[in-house]
């Protein structure tokens, strides 16, 4: 395979290369064609590429926050990631502050590809099934709180909300620190005590709920979610999360879109 080198043209325009750069260890696979399409894709449809680069677009900026949306990649190939979607000028990275690590940014080109994320999100939402294999409980805690945490409505008591679940033959855990307005997912015991536990055994109840399908009580009455706990802690839980709301408006904006026509962000 082709190693890529980006270098500037045309003002703010990436060219992709198939001349290495000395040193360089990232590689990208290149199909030979001058088509936009082929050329987007040596970038963007590597395996787990879109995944980084949404986490990324939604906030993360560390190495840490990107893999904790991305269970399941390690961490030799989500480096790699990293290094090529650098080496072709999508991120930059540069040292933390304090000189521990580092951070990961997008530039305007990979701003630009929002919009691109935007229609595959939009064009699979339509188009496939949302099944059981796609609904790890830890993805929507992740989702929740990276993305849908309504810190208005968040209690100024620390608390600490406890998620049992199963998910691919694997028992799992994680809990939700409320602390200062700010939420925390954690994957080990904070250790402050429990003050909600929340036993996801239908995933795919958990899952529609977040996606605004069905709303939180039915899901209890089915019997998928059971949350044990004080009463009106237990009913400000499902508030805390904008994502049942905003996902089913943006799928009510879907549905009034031609198909073939774009449709555009809430």
């Amino acid at each position: 395979m082709n190693r890529l080198q980006a270098r500037r043209v045309s003002g703010s325009r990436l060219e992709l290369d198939g001349v290495p750069a000395a040193g360089e260890t990232a590689c990208m696979r290149t199909y030979g064609q001058f088509c936009p399409i082929a050329r987007g894709s040596e970038i963007l449809a590597e395996r787990w590429t879109p995944i980084i680069l949404r986490n990324i677009l939604q906030g993360c900026r560390t190495f840490n926050q990107i893999a904790a949306g991305a269970p399941g990649l390690s961490r030799a190939l989500l480096t790699r990631r990293l290094r090529e979607l650098e080496h072709v000028g999508v991120i930059q990275i540069r040292p933390k502050p304090d000189g521990h690590g580092s951070l990961y940014e997008p530039t305007a080109a990979g701003q630009d590809l929002s919009g691109v994320l935007l229609a595959l999100g939009f064009w699979a939402e339509r188009w496939t099934e949302l099944t059981t294999k796609h609904t790890d409980p830890e993805m929507v805690l992740w989702s929740w709180c990276q993305e849908f945490l309504r810190r208005d409505l968040l209690p100024d008591r620390r608390v600490v909300v406890r998620f049992d679940f199963s998910f691919g033959g694997r028992k799992s855990r994680g809990w939700l620190l409320i602390e200062g307005r700010e939420g925390e997912l954690c994957r080990v015991d904070p250790g402050f005590g429990d003050d909600l536990v929340v036993t996801i055994t239908d995933p795919l109840a958990f899952t529609h709920w977040h996606m605004g399908r069905v709303a939180w009580a039915a899901a209890l009455r089915t019997g998928g979610i059971q949350v044990s706990g004080p009463r009106a802690l237990s009913r400000a839980l499902p508030t805390w999360n904008a994502g049942p709301e905003t996902n089913a408006g943006r799928r009510a904006k879907l549905e009034r879109t031609p198909v073939g026509m774009p449709a555009s962000p809430l």
